[in-house]
């Protein structure tokens, strides 16, 4: 498992460096999902589904600045990545084409917000489950695993996570990075996105940046002589499809679909599109929780 989850991390590096040249240039369409056309019979009256498979219409917040999961590079369209690629899927499910999805930038501090206040119908965002949202939101998956690491300075003299006790530790602010940090002794400061974060520890104003390997080894590709990523996964992030919570019909369609890409090889197409663009080895789909 480690061996794969550490193949997936060098995956996403070497797209972040891709995406800041050519990322217009990706394919915007790797797995060819086909849209059903009569979605809205398939499902009974009174569900969400159903509403939105009639309606044409679905509003899908991802993020923008996460190549390989969820970028949108300027000048493009629509945003690429594993979890575009997810919400692709069960958009066809509800008879949507990819270019009828509304998207809805969504920073890790809004995914609930966003949800509840139905200014979107689905968050595929680096959406770690946790007990705490699943109070807040409903959550189904995972439909991906990874685990989360330490960007450093070089020579900073921290190698492992025990070494960050009393320092200074940054992540974006909503995230579960966070609370990960805060339990291992660090001092901890959230930021609106990622770069901040990151131009902290470039200037030595923080110790360290903390998220996903596989965001973190991206931006260490990006400033090579200054900076790295250390130690070995100390978490490990299930990453799930948010919904409201008052629309517990949901969870089952989210969970049946995507157990039927996982199935027919249409998710592994999605890993190996986006994420295994390197060359990694494509990982067992993990199993998915059951609905309540």
């Amino acid at each position: 498992m480690k061996r794969t989850r550490f193949a997936v991390i060098l995956a996403a590096a070497a797209l972040i460096l891709g995406a800041c040249g050519d990322a217009g240039e990706d394919d915007k369409d790797p797995v060819d999902t086909e849209v059903d056309s009569n979605a809205a019979a398939q499902f009974e009256d009174g569900t969400r589904m159903k509403e939105i498979a009639e309606s044409g219409k679905v509003k899908i917040g991802v993020k923008y600045d996460q190549p390989g999961l969820g970028f949108k590079a300027a000048g493009d369209d629509a945003p690429t990545g594993f979890d575009v690629e997810m919400a692709k899927i069960v958009a066809a499910k509800l008879g949507i084409k990819a270019g009828d999805i509304q998207w809805v930038e969504t920073i890790s501090d809004n995914r609930e917000p966003f949800l509840e206040k139905g200014t979107v119908d689905f968050v595929f965002a680096s959406y770690s489950i946790t007990d705490d949202r699943r109070k807040v939101v409903g959550q189904a998956g995972p439909y991906f695993l990874t685990g989360q690491q330490l960007l450093v300075k070089k020579g900073s003299g921290i190698k492992s996570v025990e070494d960050i006790k009393g320092k200074d530790v940054c992540s974006v602010t909503g995230s579960t990075s966070l609370a990960n940090a805060e339990a291992k002794g660090a001092k901890v400061r959230g930021f609106e996105t990622y770069s901040q974060c990151r131009d902290q520890v470039l200037d030595g104003a923080i110790d360290s940046m903390t998220t996903d390997g596989s965001i973190l080894l991206g931006y260490a590709a990006l400033n090579p002589d200054e900076l790295e990523v250390v130690g070995e996964p100390f978490s490990e992030e299930r990453i799930g499809m948010g919904y409201a919570k008052d629309k517990p019909e949901l969870c089952q369609f989210l969970t049946d679909t995507v157990q039927e890409a996982m199935d027919s090889g249409d998710w592994a197409k999605a890993f190996e599109a986006t994420l295994g663009k390197s060359g990694a080895e494509t990982p067992e789909p993990p199993a998915m929780d059951p609905c309540a």
